[in-house]
């Protein structure tokens, strides 16, 4: 099963701008899909803290508790991270980044080109990293010889959400106004977690970005773009 996200990353030729975060959220999925381990939650993309680079951050599983992301057996080995990355502006990756669970270690592959676009997916063992996943209460950070830094683990879930409310909202059990002020609104999310993968690259492995896919749409001004996608895909048996 496949499964995707797409943000737009802005940038100033190929460097992101200051300020500006992207992201798509995801918190209800098809049956199949919502709860399991290939479940994506949010997928964030924004100038690091270096400008000449860019973060790439993927959580899954949104919605865990403490207990249940102490254990590093809450990443799939069935399930593979897919960044991809189009720089030419027509809508195909170009370069993918790659990450699968194998024992303790989050292994990374690229950003490299993809051995297939589309659907299908075969690791490209090109550009190999790795870096041992986190626990709640230990970090750990590869930073690889050409500049790319790696994590994967647990992290508090950045997403907030007043979920009674929306329910009473969506649901029509009672007639509110509409959502509460700031200081009243409950966070569905406070006390939660969520599965990590963040890579930083140098945006010198980027490539250029393309055009901004806005102009298609009349919109003048716009700096050139990268287009960026994230997928999950479990392992055929």
């Amino acid at each position: 099963m496949n499964k995707s996200k797409l943000v737009k990353i802005i940038g100033g030729m190929s460097v992101i701008i200051a300020g500006f975060l992207f992201t798509s959220g995801d918190y209800s999925d098809a049956p199949n899909i919502s709860g399991t381990t290939s479940d994506l939650a949010d997928f964030y993309a924004f100038e690091a803290e270096n400008p000449d680079n860019t973060v790439f951050a993927v959580t899954l599983q949104s919605g865990l508790v403490e207990g249940n992301v102490t254990q590093i057996a809450q990443f799939d080995e069935d399930v593979l991270i897919e960044i991809k990355i189009d720089n030419t502006g027509d809508l195909v990756e170009d370069l993918v980044i790659q990450a699968i669970k194998r024992a303790d270690t989050m292994y990374f592959f690229g950003p490299s080109a993809p051995l297939y676009t589309g659907i299908s997916s075969e690791i490209n063992t090109e550009n190999r990293n790795q870096v041992q996943i986190s626990t709640i209460e230990d970090s750990y950070i590869t930073t690889t010889t050409n500049g790319i830094k790696l994590f994967a683990g647990p992290r508090r879930d950045a997403f907030f959400f007043d979920y009674e409310r929306f329910k009473q909202i969506s649901e029509g059990t009672t007639v509110p106004d509409g959502f509460y002020p700031q200081g009243e609104a409950t966070d569905f999310f406070v006390d939660k977690n969520t599965l990590a993968i963040v890579v930083e690259v140098p945006n010198s492995l980027l490539g250029t970005a393309p055009a901004h896919i806005g102009s298609d749409f009349g919109l003048a001004g716009l700096p050139p773009a990268y287009n960026v996608w994230v997928t999950a895909k479990r392992k055929e048996q």
